[in-house]
């Protein structure tokens, strides 16, 4: 790249924060609706080209191999953590920028975008990402055998209607494409069915509840219909009627389950949920799953002795989701699940261990107190994350408690004395949060070298400590404003 060509794109790159700034600052009121109108279609066009530009950062971030310089084994972990998006943005943004950007051979040649009408469209500021994402979608589950000009055709077709329609439409477009080009269902093979096949359990929000979605396969279909078929039918698993049954054994008797049916008032979609629940809990034998990082297969709760004692909160689990607390309870009866109920203070009794490996008592402890890998802004669950050595074991660090931490394997082996290694250190009682794992990110991402804590997993403990923030700040000024109130006392004249 020349000189010029340099100063040309970062002059480009302020010119355009100083334009969206202006935007940003001046009122849009003096506008009469012809002028707001042109000038918001205006602005629109130009966020949707900018989605190029997006994708051109992307694909450059892959081809510099800046994550792997930084330490991170992915591009969408190092735009996560550098440009702080979330992890469904960041993996977006890659996988939209694998299609949309061009593509370079190993030899240097420029093959283009996989999806060159999109891209050429969204370039032009035509189409928004929501297009092009739904776009991509539909080519994708085209049949495997689908011949490259059909799937150049499908792509022109989609493009077009994305230009002057909403992307609400194209699936249903798609689904017109995909009845041309396999009109009695031939053209759907195997390999199609197993491409296609998967099931996203969503994040669990605020309410507790998880979205669960995905295709699969006749062979599952198969397997599950029949398991409903029995722990789904009226009056089977029933949460809401304490006399019906939730086992097989329990199910034989046809007068308590036709009873039972009589009471039941659920949904199909509600009998097929707590059917699954019920499977699950009572007629799966645990001990035939084996081990899992040195831990039996099988729900862990977390809860504090207070919680418990009131009944009320949320407990924790292994995997980072979350239970009510009459709910845990309610768990704990009906199965065998590991219950870890902490002190006041949330941290386990000293557990110490000559040997270098973490012994299962000493994993349940840290998975109560730390629920999951402390590394700041790591997601990973505790039921994916190892027993670390704060001080390493090859220095003498011991087996006990207080030298040990959860680490997912990924930010595990981060932890090194080379360049662009991280380190760990148990906080002093003195600190802001004693007794948790700090963690030393290398110069090249913090120079302060200053311990931070992952505070992902205990956002309860974060929301505590902002509110205390606000009460304290509100107590100060109350006080100044009972101070201006109170009425001042008059002083004596000295004639």
């Amino acid at each position: 790249m020349n000189p010029g060509g340099k100063t040309s794109i970062v002059d480009g790159a302020h010119a355009l924060v100083a334009a969206v700034q202006t935007l940003a600052e001046e009122s849009l009121y003096p506008l009469n609706d012809d002028e707001f109108a042109s000038v918001m279609a205006e602005v629109e066009g130009a966020m949707r080209q900018l989605e190029t530009v997006k994708h051109r950062f992307v694909a450059d971030t892959e081809r510099r191999s800046l994550a792997d310089r930084a330490g991170f084994k992915r591009t969408h972990i190092y735009l996560e953590r550098t440009l702080r998006l979330s992890h469904a943005e960041a993996l977006a943004r890659v996988r939209a920028a694998e299609k949309l950007s061009p593509q370079i051979s190993k030899q240097g040649e420029d093959l283009g975008p996989a999806l060159p009408y999109v891209a050429a469209a969204q370039c032009e500021g035509a189409i928004s990402a929501d297009h092009a994402r739904r776009i991509a979608w539909i080519i994708k589950r085209l049949p495997e055998i689908t011949t490259d000009a059909e799937k150049e055709n499908a792509e022109r077709i989609l493009t077009e209607y994305a230009c002057e329609g909403s992307p609400d439409v194209l699936p249903g477009l798609g689904e017109e494409i995909m009845c041309r080009i396999d009109p009695d269902g031939t053209l759907t093979t195997e390999e199609d069915r197993q491409r296609r096949r998967g099931i996203t359990v969503g994040k669990q929000r605020v309410d507790g509840m998880s979205e669960l979605c995905g295709e699969i396969t006749p062979e599952l279909r198969a397997v599950l219909d029949a398991l409903l078929a029995k722990y789904a039918r009226p009056g089977m698993c029933n949460p809401e009627d304490p006399e019906s049954p939730c086992t097989a054994p329990a199910a034989d008797d046809v007068d308590v389950l036709a009873a039972a049916a009589q009471r039941d008032t659920r949904t199909t979609a509600q009998r097929n949920h707590d059917a699954l629940l019920g499977f699950l809990r009572f007629d799966i034998d645990n001990t035939k799953l084996g081990a899992h990082r040195g831990l039996p297969v099988a729900l862990m709760i977390t809860m504090t002795l207070d919680e418990v004692e009131r009944a009320a909160g949320v407990a924790t689990t292994a995997t980072g989701g979350t239970v009510s607390i009459p709910a845990a309870l309610k768990l704990a009866q009906g199965s065998r699940p590991w219950l870890v109920v902490l002190d006041g203070g949330g941290r386990p009794l000293h557990l110490g261990r000559g040997r270098r490996l973490a012994s299962p008592a000493q994993r349940l402890a840290l998975i109560a107190a730390e629920k999951g890998c402390t590394r700041p802004g790591c997601s990973a669950p505790a039921s994916l994350a190892a027993a670390h050595h704060v001080t390493e074991h090859s220095k003498n660090g011991p087996t006990d408690i207080e030298n040990l931490t959860l680490a997912c394997d990924s930010c595990h082996a981060r932890i090194h004395d080379g360049p662009g290694g991280w380190k760990t250190v148990k906080l002093p009682s003195d600190h802001k949060f004693p007794g948790r794992t700090g963690w030393i990110a290398p110069s090249s991402i913090d120079r302060s070298g200053t311990p931070k804590v992952n505070q992902r997993h205990h956002l309860g403990e974060q929301l505590a400590i902002g509110l205390a923030r606000i009460h304290a700040r509100n107590e100060i000024a109350a006080q100044r404003y009972r101070a201006r109130l109170r009425p001042r006392v008059p002083t004596r004249s000295n004639y």
